[in-house]
């Protein structure tokens, strides 16, 4: 048994308590896959990670991402929450940006008036909606198939599906059947209306995991970005905006977003709740 340093942080929110949660454990790199994956299964949070030395010559640092259940390529809130982790235990990054280096491949992420951004990485699978997956999303969601007024794959390491709804209601409205949409992650986006809700944010995002620990997640950087792609790209959403998400679940969640040259950029505020250390 040894003994790591180990934060927990709350991401997207400048509030504790109010973001998504995520475990960070330091220094990770003399533990086996079996250690990592029954740890993250014991935090029980969304996901966890791990802090390793990189191996690539342009990474300041590795980082292994667990859900519960399974490893992932990539995430977005573990991903700004470890590099907060990493840059608070003394990380000096190589250049002006902090470069992470996951399954993925490498992230660059930048300090950006008191919150960190990362670069959304490229999609691996875009495009149109099955038809047949379509109406069964639909279903699951317990909306009529007209209610959805746009959709596409926006996978980037997780194979998320997007659907848009009307309004922001709708999506705070919904009571999925986890079971009609098991093997799909489905994450729903609608515009606020700032006549009635005001210009904290300009649209309203849920995450849904069917079959995980965690069926709805609180805030979601992976899932931002997909939209973020899907929506600017299709002319939906403007260079600049604010997603609100995890209302719901009594968070406040907010995920800043910019398309700066090529690049479509996924920010947010990160706050240290627990630190010491863990033995395992």
């Amino acid at each position: 048994m040894a003994v790591f340093g180990f934060q927990q942080v709350d991401v997207f929110s400048t509030e504790p308590l109010k973001g998504n949660p995520l475990a960070v454990v330091i220094g990770a790199d003399g533990l086996t896959d079996v250690q990592m994956a029954a740890f993250a299964n014991w935090t029980n949070l969304s996901e966890t990670t791990f802090l390793l030395a990189p191996t690539s010559p342009e990474a300041d640092y590795r980082v292994r991402i667990f859900t519960p259940e399974t490893e992932l390529p990539f995430a977005g809130h573990p991903t700004l929450g470890t590099c907060h982790v990493w840059l608070a235990a003394g990380g000096m990054p190589k250049a002006d940006e902090v470069v992470q280096e996951c399954d993925i491949g490498l992230v660059r992420i930048r300090r950006d008036s008191g919150r960190l951004a990362f670069a959304a990485p490229p999609l691996r699978r875009s495009g149109a909606v099955e038809p047949e997956v379509l109406a069964r999303i639909a279903l699951g969601l317990g909306v009529a198939p007209e209610a959805i007024v746009a959709s596409q794959r926006i996978e980037n390491g997780p194979p998320w599906i997007g659907v848009m709804l009307r309004s922001r209601a709708e999506v705070l409205a919904l009571t999925p059947d986890f079971a009609a949409l098991s093997g799909l992650i489905i994450g729903v986006v609608a515009p606020w209306d700032p006549s009635r809700e005001g210009r904290d944010a300009q649209f309203e995002v849920r995450a849904f995991i069917p079959g995980s620990a965690v069926t709805e997640d609180p805030v979601t950087g992976s899932l931002n970005a997909g939209i973020a792609q899907w929506l600017i790209g299709a002319g939906i959403a403007p260079p600049s905006y604010i997603a609100s998400q995890g209302t719901t679940l009594g968070r406040a969640g907010r995920v800043h977003v910019d398309q700066i040259g090529a690049d479509i950029w996924i920010a947010g505020a990160v706050v240290t709740c627990v630190e010491g250390t863990v033995r395992l």
